[in-house]
């Protein structure tokens, strides 16, 4: 009896997850744009945090909807407004941090765990978001190196760390709009080890002659390339672009 039970079990689970997984590329055909909500979350648990978690607004983060708006336009897309941008309430827990060694097991428990925090701390916002990004701020002061943030494109949540710093606002978006690109497919697209973009796929112009410096970033790809051992984080969005390899593994290019 328990055996059944248990068969029927793993059967709904894999039912969900195959359905999950049909609606997920169908989404890729972007008939529509993705609502993405962002909650706030103070990661330091501190009051300097917490006064710029106030200070907040949706307005903040519309360059992140416009920017992919006009990379949108420029891979003829058809859709004026991939994303769409809301910033939910602010949320007292803080997400589960992916595990340091990462073992399958652990990656998959992680993963649900994740998910299942999502579900619980996702309160309403004014449209029912298709992403969920949870933006952990730190101070800068006593914080001054962020910790990796990453994102899940099973289930389309993230868990992205920023500076609670106004002087940080523009870099904060281009960690933000890396992270939700991976919720909808895209990989990342430099040296894990090194952190210098991968050639040519990392380069935002990888036909340029001479090839470097580059004056953008491949938004996947994290960095502008200077030289061979050397690339700087791009200060805001204008100093970005989504180079083809991305905009094929997101659905914008066949």
């Amino acid at each position: 009896m328990w055996k059944k039970i248990r068969i029927f079990i793993l059967l709904l689970i894999l039912a969900t997850v195959v359905q999950q997984t049909l609606q997920e590329d169908a989404d890729l055909n972007w008939g529509k744009n993705f609502y993405v909500a962002v909650y706030p979350v103070n990661a330091d648990d501190s009051a300097a945090v917490s006064a710029y978690i106030n200070t907040l607004t949706t307005q903040d983060f519309e360059p992140v909807a416009e920017y992919f708006a006009e990379e949108a336009q420029r891979y003829q897309l058809g859709l004026r407004r991939p994303f769409e941008i809301r910033l939910g309430d602010k949320i007292n827990k803080i997400p589960p941090a992916p595990p340091v060694e990462s073992s399958i097991l652990k990656v998959i428990w992680w993963s649900l765990h994740f998910r299942y925090f999502a579900w619980a701390n996702s309160p309403s916002t004014s449209v029912k978001p298709d992403i969920r990004l949870y933006l952990l701020y730190h101070d800068p002061q006593t914080n001054p190196r962020l910790a990796h943030s990453t994102a899940l494109n099973k289930g389309r949540i993230g868990r992205v760390n920023l500076f609670a710093d106004p002087s940080y606002a523009k870099k904060n978006l281009v960690i933000l709009s890396h992270e939700l690109l991976h919720t909808v497919k895209a990989t990342d697209k430099y040296d894990l080890a090194t952190g210098l973009p991968s050639f040519p796929d990392g380069y935002a112009n990888p036909d340029k002659q001479p090839l470097l410096p580059q004056q953008f970033a491949e938004l996947m790809g994290g960095r502008v390339p200077l030289t061979e051992s050397t690339a700087e984080i791009p200060k805001s969005l204008r100093l970005t672009l989504i180079g083809q390899k991305t905009a094929q593994e997101i659905g914008w290019i066949r």
